[in-house]
């Protein structure tokens, strides 16, 4: 049995053969769409129409149907969008072809995948990847590819970037309850960007650290969107003996590891029971299970939901699974057993998503009486190493729901199946769809290749930003606590903290402080209102070039906002700055009235009891000097004092 996340070490991971790796998904700041020139408005749950789909299975180039495509088109649902004539025109119904690809989306993509250290494609060529579950209306995503084989540090080691691609975004989902689905398109065909990179973290934390790095990169180029909805990851996890499993669409970087544990703990379930199922001599080829319609013997069942489908016209049918007592009990994440595998499936696939929606008979709790599941058993033939399932739907899903449940129970066998899950709101998972193969994705004949020239690519790596890490390596360099040269190197005010570091007699440190600090505490307080980049970074450099504190800096800042932008020069006048004279007094009633106190305690204290008189103006570096020749002079003149009366 595996152990909690907290019982873990790297060395468990290690040993389960523990990989993962990224999807990222990233939309880009731009005013328009990827593929037309509607505009890029915040999300809205405002529509003006409603438009009815369904989808259809096409063949691919090869002609073959990918997976993914049949097992959607099995849901038989019936797709809505919600359309707001704002932000869609006739090319996201797929009623026009699509106008050439937006050049500013494609301008920030190729920066990203510069800054990834990946190697460019010289041409790019447009393919459609089929999407059935309708978030796209065309039933396919155009989508490009723009560059390989690249990288980013990770401790010691470098985290291989396989490929990053430029995509349009899919719909917002509203609602998904038995056959109907619904769309929001507003979000519809933005700019996205796809980072993928290898399985190369072998632990849940490690996934986690690697999709901040790869977050702040983009955010570090400027020019990506930010909230709710703007980017997502995908995280795959695999364990020895298992397969590549896909958990889609996490929206907050800090529940991954806990995603990331949970499915390799399901893995190694899944594992065991395909090693049972081995021991007990159950193949592919031995597989053996039937169905049987049950309506009737149970017709006058107690069991509430059974008898609730009973109530509604539905039909009651019993698989019995020869040879596979007791598995369905088998714990497969926290919380949840392997039937919830297969009352997963039978959600998705049979759309029966009202639950329970199965019983079987090695349930825990409230199911049929005794006398039932003996009657069930006769019916079915099931012996005493058998295991029966017992689902209910209207007589248009229930030949799908038992069809599904049987290819499940029968996938046990090989172990772990290709699938995407999605991630449920306690970080366990459940099944969304198989996983797809290549077969979901084609050439577009809409539009051209578009050839990558040199003086694109010169143009954009002659503005190139630094790397976060690079620059909080620089940070560093000059003196800053390792926490604040992580967040300066990611924050959107970095450029103006540079600015004022070049421009003004601040040291980095102090410059960090404020930056990260006290300005943001000026913003909230609403004492600096309409303050511009320019105007704060002339109050720093007068505020040193008068040799003031960076305490009286903010003062000055609030002083030229407050008093309808003032000038400078006539803020400082104002601030009447205490004289030498002013201060060494003082400082001295503050010591005679501090009584006996250590020296460097007594500095201290007086250092910022004078500060706080003036309203911390002076810079504390320079009333600490003075405070200090204030001491020095009171000692000579107590030692004198002291000799003369030795005398």
């Amino acid at each position: 049995m595996i152990k909690t996340m907290e019982e873990m070490t790297a060395s468990d991971y290690k040993a389960i053969g523990l990989r993962s790796g990224l999807e990222i998904h990233q939309q880009l700041d731009t005013a328009k769409k990827l593929f037309c020139r509607c505009p890029v408005l915040p999300y809205s749950d405002v529509y003006d129409a409603r438009i009815l789909r369904h989808m259809r299975p096409t063949l691919s180039e090869l002609g073959e149907y990918d997976g993914t495509a049949l097992m959607e088109f099995k849901t038989r649902k019936n797709i809505t969008y919600q359309i707001n004539t704002d932000t869609i025109c006739t090319y996201e119904m797929d009623d026009n072809p699509p106008f050439e690809l937006n050049p500013k989306a494609l301008d920030i993509a190729l920066e990203i995948t510069m800054l990834l250290n990946c190697k460019l494609v010289s041409e790019i060529h447009i393919l459609r990847k089929q999407y059935l579950d309708g978030s796209i209306p065309a039933g396919f995503q155009r989508t490009t590819l723009l560059g390989v084989d690249g990288w980013i540090p990770f401790g010691d080691r470098r985290i291989t970037i396989i490929q990053l691609g430029l995509e349009e975004d899919a719909c917002r989902e509203v609602s998904d309850n038995g056959h109907e689905r619904v769309y929001l398109t507003d979000r519809l065909g933005i700019p996205l960007i796809e980072t993928v990179t290898a399985p190369d973290m072998t632990t849940p934390a490690e996934v986690a650290q690697v999709a901040v790095i790869l977050s702040n990169l983009a955010r570090a180029s400027g020019k990506v969107r930010r909230g709710i909805g703007a980017a997502r990851q995908d995280v795959n996890v695999s364990v020895a003996g298992g397969c590549r499993v896909e958990i889609k669409g996490v929206s907050r970087i800090p529940t991954i590891p806990l995603l990331v544990h949970n499915e390799a703990f399901r893995q190694v379930s899944l594992l065991e029971i395909k090693s049972e199922l081995s021991d007990r001599g159950i193949t592919a080829s031995t597989f053996s299970s039937e169905s049987f319609d049950v309506t009737t013997e149970l017709s006058g069942t107690s069991y509430r939901y059974a008898a609730e489908a009973l109530k509604k016209g539905f039909e009651l049918r019993a698989v019995v699974f020869r040879g596979y007592r007791g598995l369905f009990s088998k714990i497969t994440q926290p919380g949840h057993t392997f039937a919830r595998e297969i009352s997963d499936r039978v959600r998705v696939v049979a759309c029966l998503d009202s639950l329970p929606n199965i019983v079987h008979d090695g349930e825990e709790g409230h199911s049929f009486s005794p006398n039932e599941w003996e009657i069930l058993r006769k019916v079915t033939g099931a012996g005493q190493e058998d295991a029966v399932i017992v689902v209910w739907g209207s007589a248009d899903d229930i030949e799908t729901a038992a069809s599904e449940i049987t290819i499940r129970a029968k996938e046990a066998i090989d172990g772990v199946p290709s699938e995407t899950r999605q991630a449920l709101p306690d970080l366990t998972n459940g099944f969304e769809r198989i996983l797809p193969g290549p077969n979901r994705m084609y050439p577009d004949t809409d539009l051209p290749p578009i050839a990558i020239a040199e003086d694109r690519i010169e143009r954009i790596a002659s503005v190139l930003p630094e790397r976060p890490w690079e620059r909080e390596k620089r940070y560093a360099e000059e003196g800053v606590p390792e926490e604040s040269a992580r967040q300066m190197s990611i924050s959107d005010i970095r450029y103006l903290y540079d600015t004022a570091v070049e421009r003004t007699v601040y040291s980095s440190r102090v410059l960090m402080h404020f930056f990260l600090s006290t300005l943001p505490h000026l913003k909230i307080s609403g004492r600096v209102r309409g303050l511009t980049e320019d105007n704060l970074i002339d109050v720093l450099v007068e505020a040193g070039i008068h040799k003031l504190s960076i305490e009286a800096a903010a003062f000055i800042l609030e002083g030229v906002c407050d008093h309808e932008h003032s000038e400078i020069d006539e803020v400082i006048t104002n601030l009447k700055i205490p004289g030498i004279e002013e201060l060494e007094k003082v400082s001295q009633h503050i010591i005679e009235a501090a009584g006996d106190l250590d020296t460097l305690l007594l500095e201290q204290y007086v250092t910022g009891r004078v500060r706080e008189r003036f309203n911390l103006i002076p810079g504390g570096k320079d009333v600490l000097e003075l405070v200090r020749n204030v001491i020095r002079s009171r000692d000579a003149i107590s030692s004198s004092l002291q000799k003369t009366k030795g005398r």
